[in-house]
């Protein structure tokens, strides 16, 4: 499986972008798609999760009511549209996919990673 995400860009504090994952090759059913990133200087943090299925999402707190992962009609597409922007959500953003939500929420193992799209965030 290889993952491609797209979206990343400069923009006003306050303002919207929306991220786009793709995956090309099998995705599995009971599967997860994850969305991470990382600042420079810090690790990298979970920021939330969709399952395959379209359902079952989770969010990191602090993106909680702002940021929307959901999953396009085209099936192996999942979005994060990311809302009320902050300069402190400036940051390389992955996504990265796992072949079982289950298995994902025991180990918090992802079998997949994308390259990043950099989101820039200005005050």
């Amino acid at each position: 499986v290889q993952l491609q995400a797209s979206g990343g860009g400069l923009v006003q504090a306050g303002g919207s972008l929306r991220l786009s994952c793709t995956a090309s090759g099998r995705t599995y059913g009971d599967g997860a798609v994850g969305w991470f990133r990382q600042s420079p200087g810090n690790q990298r943090e979970f920021v939330a999760r969709i399952a395959w299925s379209g359902g079952s999402t989770y969010y990191a707190e602090s993106v909680k009511g702002r940021f929307t992962i959901s999953r396009g009609n085209a099936s192996n597409t999942v979005y994060l549209q990311m809302s009320s922007l902050k300069p402190e959500d400036t940051a390389i953003y992955y996504c990265a996919t796992g072949n079982s939500l289950r298995k994902i929420l025991m180990t918090g193992r992802w079998d997949y990673w994308g390259q990043g799209t950099l989101v820039t965030v200005s005050s």
